[in-house]
């Protein structure tokens, strides 16, 4: 039986998707728009086109989770309805974990000022490596949600379920076994874009902070627009790298199935997990020139036509 809070809090991640649904579809929009007609992407245009898309579709597979949870509680549990929503659902945090790793380590390629003749050879040939990356993520993504389409979430569920008597260690042995290459799987597909993410994170956030300062060491009194844009972007990073850490736990503690199904926690996590994209998107909104422009020119077009009703 839900609570009155895990109803609460999962009327929350419907609304926090829907709003994630809008401030991704302004990202994809405004990277898409400049990219038709080109022969050739620029590669932040191809993460972010990849990200928000991804995003998208996990925010809509979210929303249509969540209204079976609530309000198709007896038939949702379907075996086979349970597992094609079950490996979806990882295929797309898998893809969207990787799509947001492979931003941060974009911004740290181009923005950050090493002189290390690895970091040289990157920032020449990241154009041509990201649309290599992009395909990885997808297959890697595809090969962790794979055990789920397997019979493996019934295998973690009744793991602890007690077994009759013939054949039960074999049957255990076999159970372990399978949770074990679930696990394997499932940390692969989680623990490389982390790493990604907080190594490319901190690198730039050092390279910026180290600019910073000595941009501010030889400042004068008068305002100095790079050196805003350079606090604006550290901002912007830790923004970044605070989301993508806070999605991952929740989504962690989901994984592993740590609280009970209908429970006010699990309900917690699946909010926080639908606010952060939400988030991110907002400070990617908020630091990008064309998204503001798109952004405002929708809220504009949205206005006018009050102003006219209300005269």
């Amino acid at each position: 039986m839900m609570s009155s809070f895990a109803h609460l809090f999962l009327s929350i991640a419907i609304i926090e998707s829907m709003a994630g649904i809008l401030g991704n579809g302004i990202i994809l929009a405004a990277s898409s728009s400049s990219c038709i007609g080109s022969k050739t992407w620029p590669p932040y245009d191809m993460i972010v086109i990849s990200l928000s898309s991804s995003r998208i579709t996990l925010q809509c597979w979210i929303i249509l989770d969540l209204f079976l949870t609530v309000f198709c509680e007896p038939s949702y549990f379907e075996e086979d309805i349970n597992v094609v929503i079950k490996t979806v659902y990882m295929f797309l945090n898998y893809s969207s974990l990787w799509f947001g790793a492979w931003l941060s380590v974009f911004y740290c390629i181009k923005v950050a000022s090493f002189t290390q003749s690895f970091f040289i050879w990157l920032k020449q040939r990241i154009a041509r490596l990201m649309p290599w990356m992009l395909l990885g993520s997808w297959v890697c993504s595809f090969t962790a949600a794979i055990p789920f389409a397997w019979d493996v979430y019934s295998v973690h569920d009744n793991f602890t379920a007690p077994l009759p008597m013939t054949n039960s260690s074999a049957m255990r042995t076999s159970r372990k076994d399978s949770l074990d290459l679930l696990i394997l799987l499932c940390n692969a597909g989680i623990g490389m874009p982390l790493i990604l993410s907080v190594v490319s994170s901190v690198l730039l956030i050092q390279s910026l902070w180290t600019h910073t300062r000595r941009m501010q060491q030889n400042a004068s009194g008068f305002r100095d627009p790079s050196l805003e844009a350079h606090m604006k972007a550290i901002k912007s990073v830790c923004s970044f790298l605070i989301l993508y850490i806070t999605y991952f736990i929740a989504f962690t503690f989901l994984l592993y199935e740590l609280f009970l199904r209908f429970s006010t926690p699990r309900s917690i996590c699946i909010a926080v997990m639908a606010a952060c994209p939400t988030g991110h998107s907002i400070v990617l909104i908020w630091s990008n020139p064309k998204f503001q422009e798109l952004t405002a020119r929708i809220w504009h077009d949205t206005k006018c036509p009050v102003r006219i009703a209300s005269m």
